[in-house]
């Protein structure tokens, strides 16, 4: 009794906890688009076949056990074929198969039906972020998880979209057919937002294609779905539905933010300046490895703090954040961030965590180092 009492106690806490973490599902969601509605009505077809099956196949089953018993006096009759049931066991399979083929045969061709976009929109999976680049529009940018350290760690409360929340929605406009083109540029990751019922794996070297149109505004959100390493949590994916008029506003608005990104290579900038926008790079791309105080966790994740190449090896600073280090889960950065943030980021961790070299690297040291290369 004791034992029954504690296993009821253990399943209990187990039911209350998992009910207070989560809302329970036991089914797909149905989505926000055509193609996912589909996709789910499909799934309850198909499930629905299934059921009468079973319960068919099973009644027919447990009816025989209970009627053909020994103990009625049941005895087993011999034959060896019969023609007519080898044809009903063959036809009404076929017929079941066919039925279902059909309708998920036309979901298929849907959902790998990407022609006539109205936008293509390249994304590209690094370790651990998102690039968008909206092709013939000239605006790019990278979307990379906002949940704070401190929540992960538990030292602060986690919120309503814990591990689900970056810094950089991707905007779609509702009512028109989006294109995405995915890629790789480091491991295999794979792009999934169940509410539109796409999920493509991003393969380095591959482009994989697959769209979308939705038809209300809203936030939807998704992850990678695929184990591309350490930290694979931490890359979730936003997108953002709006109308058409606040689709043309935003887009606008990064072309803005594009062409002022472009003037700033050529300013004039202070240590403090590029330390201030140093700090936000480097929580943002680096301190997941690194650590935020710098600290590393060797020998994956070398320490910046001390070290030689930080102190007196700025050349050799700038190539391993541009060009990565081969062999290493050091990834190269020259593609990720523009020269600016570059040059932020490589000035701040010759300056942070007690280095204090007073070195200045600027956006067109960076420059000059690319053409050279």
């Amino acid at each position: 009794m004791r034992r029954a009492n504690a296993w009821l106690g253990g399943l209990s806490c187990l039911f209350l906890s998992s009910t207070a973490s989560a809302e329970w599902t036991y089914n797909m969601t149905r989505g926000v688009t055509e193609v996912s509605r589909n996709v789910f009505n499909l799934h309850m077809t198909i499930f629905w076949i299934c059921v009468v099956i079973g319960v068919i196949v099973f009644g027919v089953m447990f009816w025989s056990m209970f009627m053909h018993r020994k103990s009625r006096g049941a005895v087993p009759a011999k034959f060896h074929e019969n023609l007519s049931v080898e044809v009903l066991w063959t036809v009404i399979p076929l017929l079941i198969l066919v039925g279902m083929a059909v309708p998920a045969t036309r979901v298929l061709i849907d959902i790998y039906d990407a022609e006539d976009a109205d936008i293509d929109i390249m994304i590209t999976g690094y370790q651990w972020r998102w690039q968008y680049s909206y092709l013939g529009e000239d605006v790019s940018f990278f979307s990379t998880m906002s949940t704070s350290r401190d929540a992960i760690t538990n030292s602060a409360p986690k919120g309503e979209n814990y591990l689900l929340e970056v810094d950089e929605h991707l905007v779609i406009p509702v009512g028109q057919k989006v294109r995405f083109l995915i890629t790789a540029a480091d491991v295999i990751h794979s792009w999934w937002v169940p509410a539109l019922a796409v999920k493509k794996d991003a393969i380095p070297g591959f482009v994989n294609e697959a769209w979308t149109r939705v038809d209300e505004p809203g936030i939807y959100r998704g992850q990678c779905t695929e184990l591309c390493g350490r930290d694979h949590a931490f890359m979730p994916v936003v997108v953002e539905a709006v109308t058409q008029e606040e689709y043309a506003a935003w887009l606008a608005e990064k072309k803005e933010l594009a062409a002022r990104e472009a003037e700033l290579r050529d300013k004039d900038w202070t240590l403090a300046e590029l330390m201030e926008r140093g700090q936000r790079v480097y929580s943002s791309a680096c301190a997941s490895c690194h650590q935020p105080g710098g600290e590393g966790i060797p020998p994956m994740f070398p320490s910046l703090k001390g070290t030689d190449m930080v102190l007196n090896d700025i050349p050799g600073h700038i190539n391993i954040v541009v060009n990565g280090k081969p062999g290493t889960a050091m990834g190269a950065f020259g593609r990720q961030l523009s020269e600016v943030d570059l040059a932020a980021v490589i000035t701040y961790e010759r300056n942070a965590w007690g280095n204090d070299t007073g070195d200045v690297v600027t956006p067109l040291d960076i420059l000059e180092f690319k053409e050279a290369q």
